[in-house]
């Protein structure tokens, strides 16, 4: 019985530390392995994936359709009613055979008719009331220009979607480092304000028992009390904070709102492992940037668009075989083996020529030239805009940067002067207005120093973005 329960508690054991070590895992990330999970989960970089996949299968649809094209048919009449023509009867001899065969139908078909009458006519029926065909047709496209044309734009049209794709990891790796960063902003946030409030606590406590003794004045603990009220409630908000940023975070990769995730990262070693000064120098090569080489689809797309209007103008050549086999019968039989199967096959060309399209082709050829003029006037703008995007993000990153490093030390020294401040008030030497004063001034410092964090790491990314280098 020992050795039952020595196996289950070890069993459960295993069991925790598999699923812990699953958790650890799945939930616990770092910056980077933040971004490269959400490359594959983030929902926007699945279905760009798949638009790749879908432009890949259009281009292929598109060649396919110059590529023979083979179908078949299958047919069944069932004539209800025949129809019935009339031939006229001076068409025939009135030999007696000719009469008797007549009149024979005409019993038949209970018919008052008399042949002798040279302006008669004779009621027919053709055909059989049943028939069925059997066709199979190859068809070949010769030569068709918007074919050439389309062949030619898959190649642009798949160099979109990869564009595409790339723009779209550049931005989920940019929502990723933001909300990653707003994460341990809120978590840092919340370590400060619980510090703060609990030394505000001692203070109160303190002043209050000073005030209680006759020694303090009642301003000083009102004082006190507002500046705590305040700090408490920035406490409550920032834990709101945490748990919607982590939400935010989850989203952005891909996973549930809900999941336990954890950050592997401090805010302040990854600030200062986002200041790069390399980076603010390094070369740009303007065909990296993923927005131009968009750009440059949208050129492509309206060239092919011109040639294809250009196209129009020429005649299109196709080729077919034709195979088929009917049958005839009074009686549905066509799977008896007695049933009589008809052969037949046609060879043929359809040869298109435009004429005349009282000047559409024209206008349309025009109004693709002018959609392409104007592509390359945006190709231009959209140069010029990187460029400018460039500098600007160069600077915002220096600027913030150098916030960083003025943050930094005004923290240092708003603390020294709320410690200064403490002492002075403890000792009579100040009041508590000088104190609450030195004390928002610190809680302002502390806020802009965790923000000049996140800044960093978020001007570095956007830089990153522009710059686009794959080394």
């Amino acid at each position: 019985m020992r050795n039952h329960i020595l196996t289950i508690l070890t069993l459960l054991t295993l069991s925790i530390g598999l699923s812990q070590e699953e958790v650890t895992n799945t939930n616990s990330f770092t910056l980077q392995e933040a971004i490269d999970f959400a490359l594959k989960n983030n929902y926007s970089a699945i279905n760009a994936d798949r638009d790749l996949i879908d432009a890949r299968k259009q281009k292929w649809e598109t060649i396919a359709t110059g590529l023979p094209q083979i179908t078949g048919a299958i047919g069944y009449q069932n004539q209800l009613k025949q129809p019935v023509s009339l031939l006229p009867a001076a068409a025939f001899d009135n030999t007696q055979s000719t009469i008797d065969v007549v009149n024979d139908y005409f019993d038949a078909t209970q018919t008052n008719f008399d042949i002798n009458t040279p302006d008669g006519f004779i009621p027919i029926v053709f055909g059989t009331q049943h028939s069925a065909t059997a066709t199979a047709t190859l068809r070949q496209q010769i030569f068709d220009g918007s074919y050439i044309v389309g062949v030619q734009a898959t190649k642009a049209f798949l160099s979109y979607s990869q564009n595409n794709k790339e723009k779209t990891s550049l931005e989920v790796r940019k929502a990723v480092t933001e909300a990653y960063g707003n994460v341990l902003l809120a978590e840092e946030s919340v370590s400060i304000f619980e510090k703060n409030k609990a030394n505000l606590e001692k203070n109160l406590f303190e002043t209050t028992k000073i005030y209680e003794n006759g020694l303090g004045d009642e301003e000083s603990v009102e004082q006190l009390q507002i500046t705590l009220s305040s700090v408490d409630n920035q406490l409550k908000n920032a834990v709101r904070l945490k748990d919607i940023t982590l939400q935010m975070l989850n989203l952005v990769m891909g996973i549930a709102i809900d999941a336990p995730t954890q950050l592997e990262e401090n805010l302040d070693d990854l600030a200062q492992n986002q200041i790069d000064f390399g980076l603010i120098e390094s070369d740009f090569n303007l065909e990296n940037n993923v927005d131009f080489k968009l750009a440059m689809n949208l050129n492509e797309q309206r060239y092919f668009e011109h040639k294809l209007a250009k196209s129009k103008a020429l005649p299109t050549l196709n080729a077919f075989i034709n195979y088929g086999t009917s049958g005839f019968g009074n009686e549905f039989d066509f799977f008896s083996s007695n049933q009589q199967w008809f052969d037949s096959s046609v060879l043929g060309f359809d040869l298109s020529i435009p004429i005349f399209s009282s000047g559409r082709r024209s206008a349309s050829t025009a109004r693709a030239k002018i959609a392409l003029e104007k592509a390359k006037t945006q190709l231009s703008e959209a140069e010029e805009q990187i460029r400018l995007q460039l500098e600007s993000s160069r600077s915002n990153y220096i600027l913030a940067i150098e916030q960083y490093e003025t943050a930094k030390s005004n923290l240092n020294l708003a603390e020294r002067i709320e410690t200064k401040n403490q002492i002075k008030y403890a000792e009579g030497l100040a009041s508590s207005f000088e104190l609450r004063q030195a004390q928002t001034q610190l809680y302002d410092a502390q806020q802009t120093y965790l923000q000049s964090m996140v800044e960093v790491i978020n001007k570095k990314t956007e830089l990153e973005t522009i710059l686009n280098n794959k080394s």
